[in-house]
């Protein structure tokens, strides 16, 4: 982790520019990195782009680049260099060197965020086994005695190598410890999902590129309280609440951690105990931002997040594509902007999408009614006839289902009517065919 001193670090954020990249990408990119260093809680100095014609391999910067950073550095006091893009060990050990300031990558710098934002002890240890992970190939950071040898002549040669091999040793076995204690937490998780796939209650999961609003719409349909900030992965830890539904039916509503471009495979990794509950959803609501110009990059993003986890719709589950901050849709706006808004809510590619602010409401009222619809889509009714023999039917007709109407007839019979899966229809069937009215 970053040490963070009394004083309040400064960073200086860089996006280096391929002449492959897109211009209007670019800014974005740059946007997105400044606001992950504010999530980091350093002092944004400085954001620029970086035209690169080539990548060096011992610095990643040419020589002239260098210098114009370093100038930079030291005329306004950097603490942090923050190149968003990945940089390899050894670039960045030579950054460092040649700047001397800290230098973190995109990787690096998420990894910190998570660090600061994990609130649980799962959310914790899934946080320090990614970046162990991260480490080992770097041994920065966390093993802080390994600093003095950056000073010396050979960073990899005599005494110096035998030390990294034992930290990288210290490393595996720390590592090799939150593992285990990380699948002691999938399996709890396990349990607690079965405990879910018991109850009537269907799961509605939120997925999305991190700030879209998902917390914020999460405590407009329940009572969540989860912390709803204009920060990038200002909530972490997922979160369930009882949602109720319009025909007074409930639902359990999922909150899950905020997805974003090049998220760390040992960051997902170290997660997908977390984010597997998203395999168990009946329904997937995706957030999006409406307001984002880079909308349906985010969205590419999230579903191939969502297909590394063996979710979406190519696994059979639905997803509800649900466009947030269209309150930002106001009259000032170019005409432009607004075809292309109503592009995104009404083009044919979006046909199971839906409009709505959370901030203030609107539209919030229709997103309930066709979470319901969609819920409901594959239920069925079933018309049973229950003698008292056989009682225990009735039990697990109430344990599965949402029960309709439900009458004891004066020879002690019970007749009810019941909404069950389709799945837990074919179960009743299979078990109980002799009990089904016709």
């Amino acid at each position: 982790m970053i040490d963070l001193e009394s004083r309040v670090l400064r960073a200086y954020v860089v996006q280096p520019v391929l002449s492959s990249d897109r211009a209007y990408d670019s800014d974005y990119k740059l946007e997105e990195a400044r606001r992950l260093a504010e999530a980091l809680e350093v002092e944004v100095a400085g954001a620029d782009l970086v035209a690169l014609r080539e990548i060096r391999a011992g610095e990643y910067f040419t020589s002239g680049k260098l210098d114009e950073i370093k100038a930079y550095i030291n005329s306004h006091d950097i603490d942090i260099l923050i190149v968003n893009t990945s940089i390899a060990p050894i670039q960045q050990r030579n950054l460092e060197r040649k700047l001397n300031v800290k230098v973190v990558d995109r990787s690096g710098m998420i990894l910190e965020i998570f660090g600061l934002r994990a609130a649980t002890k799962e959310g914790k240890l899934q946080v320090e086994l990614a970046r162990q992970a991260y480490e080992r190939s770097r041994l920065v950071r966390t093993w802080t005695h390994l600093e003095r040898q950056r000073g010396g002549q050979g960073f990899l040669a005599g005494p110096g190598e035998t030390q990294i091999e034992s930290d990288r040793r210290m490393l595996d076995k720390r590592i090799s410890k939150l593992r285990s204690q990380i699948d002691d937490v999938r399996r709890t998780r396990e349990l607690q999902r079965k405990q879910r796939q018991r109850a009537p209650e269907r799961v509605v999961a939120l997925v999305g590129y991190t700030n879209a609003g998902k917390s914020t719409i999460f405590n407009r349909v329940t009572d969540g309280d989860v912390l709803a900030k204009d920060m990038l992965f200002a909530t972490l830890d997922t979160t369930h609440r009882l949602l109720d539904l319009p025909s007074g039916s409930k639902a359990i509503l999922s909150d899950t951690v905020g997805f974003i471009s090049d998220l760390p495979t040992d960051l997902i990794t170290a997660f997908r105990a977390t984010l597997e509950e998203v395999q168990e959803a009946d329904l997937i609501l995706h957030i999006r931002d409406i307001t984002d110009p880079l909308a349906d990059d985010r969205r590419d993003v999230v579903m191939d997040i969502l297909r590394s986890l063996n979710a979406g719709p190519e696994h059979g589950q639905p997803i509800l594509e649900v466009l947030n901050k269209i309150d930002l849709l106001d009259d000032d706006e170019s005409e432009s902007e607004v075809n292309a808004a109503r592009r995104l809510l009404d083009g044919d590619d979006h046909t199971g999408a839906i409009g709505i602010s959370a901030l203030n409401g609107q539209g919030v009222d229709r997103l309930l009614m066709r979470i319901e619809e969609m819920l409901g889509a594959s239920d069925e009714i079933i018309h049973s006839i229950i003698p008292p023999a056989q009682f225990a039917a009735r039990a697990w007709l109430h344990e599965h289902g949402e029960i309709i109407s439900e009458q004891m007839r004066d020879n002690g019979v019970m007749d009810i009517k019941v909404r069950l899966r389709s799945s837990d229809a074919g179960i009743y069937r299979s078990k109980h065919s002799d009990l089904i009215a016709g």
